[in-house]
């Protein structure tokens, strides 16, 4: 079996995960306050384990020259989400509660949920590694400039959440256990891993299940927004392509796939709870993100064959 194969097969099942979150929802095994107890689940519990299991390695010089290339290259493809997003804001004619809305799904893709899964189904332990240096400046984006974008007021951004959000905590804890001789004692080594893991099916499951609250007749309204298409088109496809040129630096085949895949993932579903919070419209965020979220079924997966062929 392929590479390419291999990995279509993996997604096939991470999509099948989704589709029991999409039925235990629908038929009320999962009650209207499963989606965010599992989020803080996800978000406080099993993703920091991961990131705690996955740093827990063993340092070599050559990890340093690929952290360089992944933080270069996340810093790169946010810089140019930003100007892009920013261009297709000012040539929109939405209404302003929207203008915003559209912006930041544009420039904020789902790097947690479905980054993890897509990552770990790659390349395990490493690709979590990866992901989690990848990530470093998006994490604090999305909590600085994203809250900015809102409200255009520097002041509500609470710098003190920021540093202690579960995210950005793990992986300073997690660094510096890389970088360091301290290592986790065996018994909280399997700990973590064991609970840590659990964040792949757990993602997936809430993915699904938000998919399941949405009603069918606002669903075929928005489906009409030429404006959600182009965030789509955009977030999942545009955004990422942008890193095809790094090739030609014969980049470590994992680094370039995490970091070209993460770069396309669908819209994040914080921009929903930013638009909720700070009076945005939450109603075209939520479908933002679904609209990008089922598209990335096809745009993931043909990514990597592009990758595969390329690289």
């Amino acid at each position: 079996m392929s590479a390419a194969s291999e990995f279509f097969y993996e997604m096939i099942g991470l999509y099948l995960i989704s589709l029991l979150g999409f039925y235990v929802r629908r038929k009320g095994i999962l009650n209207e306050h499963a989606n965010d107890v599992l989020t803080h689940l996800l978000l406080f519990v099993t993703l920091p384990a991961l990131i705690l299991f996955s740093l827990d390695i063993n340092f070599s010089l050559s990890l340093i020259k690929e952290f360089i290339w992944l933080l270069a290259m996340s810093l790169y493809i946010l810089t140019f989400s930003i100007l892009l997003a920013n261009w297709m804001r000012k040539r929109s004619t939405l209404l302003s509660s929207k203008r915003t809305v559209y912006e930041s799904l544009i420039i904020f893709g789902n790097q947690g949920f479905i980054g993890y899964a897509v990552s770990f189904i790659l390349f395990q332990e490493q690709g979590i590694v990866y992901l989690t240096i990848f990530n470093v400046f998006y994490l604090m984006l999305i909590w600085t400039y994203g809250i900015y974008l809102f409200t255009k007021n520097k002041q509500s951004i609470e710098w003190k959440l920021i540093f202690l959000n579960p995210g950005i905590l793990s992986t300073m804890i997690g660094l510096i256990i890389l970088l360091t001789p301290i290592t986790f004692p065996i018994i909280i080594s399997n700990v973590l891993e064991s609970i840590g893991k659990l964040t792949i099916p757990l993602s997936m499951m809430v993915i699904g299940s938000l998919i399941a609250e949405i009603e069918f007749k606002r669903f075929t309204t928005f489906f009409k927004n030429q404006y959600l298409w182009k965030v789509a088109a955009t977030r999942l496809l545009i955004i990422p392509c942008l890193l095809f040129p790094f090739i030609i630096f014969q980049l470590p085949f994992p680094v370039l796939v995490v970091a070209i895949l993460v770069s396309g993932m669908p819209a994040a579903s914080t921009i929903s709870l930013y638009a909720k919070k700070y009076g945005g419209d939450s109603q075209f965020a939520s479908f933002g993100v679904l609209l990008t979220t089922i598209f990335c079924i096809i745009s993931i997966p043909l990514l990597y064959l592009l990758i595969t062929i390329l690289y």
